[in-house]
């Protein structure tokens, strides 16, 4: 015997599928055979709705890889880059639910429904239309906020690409302030003036360990308050036209 039964029948809140199961048990009716198929149908049919409702409500890694690669995204599935694109997954499948569901009561009953209002979601990754490859991150844009509270009323915008993320001062490519490496296991950021002594004095006061090549580890992005010395002279380095003169360092 199983463990559990393959049919439930609630007789205070009938259901008509069921009660053409139910039927099946009838004296006339009675077929063994059919009845184990039914058994295994049923079964199978109870395991795969609640695998499916799962995989759609929570939206595992293993269901935002499945959706990646059938959608043709050309990138490797790191766990990092899965765990980026897990909301946009999540409201990917919302809509395509709440249109399905639009879909058949339209077809059911001929009458158009009202337009599903979908929420935008502030935390989800942002994806440049013009680039998959290229996925702003909450991380990256709050890292960017930060810096814009840390540097009032300057001229910064924001760059992505599909490597790092970088804060602009004026426009201009070349005066980067910072760029952010937060696809890693320790994201970090480097500053476009070359690190100082006192600088490091500043990140090992701060608690943040700077690497050999002179990126600072920033675990998140609210330390770049910490920072915010080094933030100010990186601005005042790409304020100063003589470091982009020919023959000086000039940010690449």
């Amino acid at each position: 015997m199983d463990s559990r039964p393959f049919l439930t029948i609630n007789f205070e809140k009938p259901e008509e599928d069921l009660a053409e199961q139910l039927y099946r048990f009838h004296y006339e009716q009675l077929e063994p055979n059919a009845l184990r198929a039914l058994a295994k149908e049923n079964m199978y049919l109870s395991d795969f709705r609640k695998s499916i409702t799962e995989s759609l409500r929570d939206c595992d890694l293993e269901f935002v890889r499945y959706v990646a690669a059938k959608a043709g995204i050309e990138r490797t599935f790191t766990g990092k880059f899965l765990e980026s694109i897990q909301p946009i997954v999540k409201q990917a499948t919302a809509l395509s639910i709440s249109s399905l569901v639009t879909s058949s009561l339209t077809r059911a009953e001929a009458v158009e429904p009202p337009p599903v209002e979908v929420v935008p979601d502030d935390d989800a990754p942002v994806v440049d239309p013009d680039n998959t490859k290229i996925i702003t991150t909450i991380d990256e844009r709050r890292l960017f906020e930060i810096c814009c509270d840390i540097l009032q009323d300057e001229d910064l915008s924001a760059r992505d690409t599909e490597t790092y993320f970088s804060v602009i001062y004026g426009g201009r490519s070349n005066r980067w302030l910072l760029r952010f490496y937060g696809d890693k296991k320790r994201p970090a950021v480097q500053f476009i003036e070359p690190i100082t002594e006192v600088h490091r004095a500043e990140a090992h006061r701060a608690g943040l360990d700077v690497g050999s090549n002179g990126q600072i580890l920033l675990d998140k992005p609210e330390n770049l308050y910490r920072l915010a010395g080094i933030v100010r002279d990186s601005l005042a380095y790409c304020k100063d036209d003589e470091n982009f003169r020919r023959g000086s360092r000039v940010g690449l």
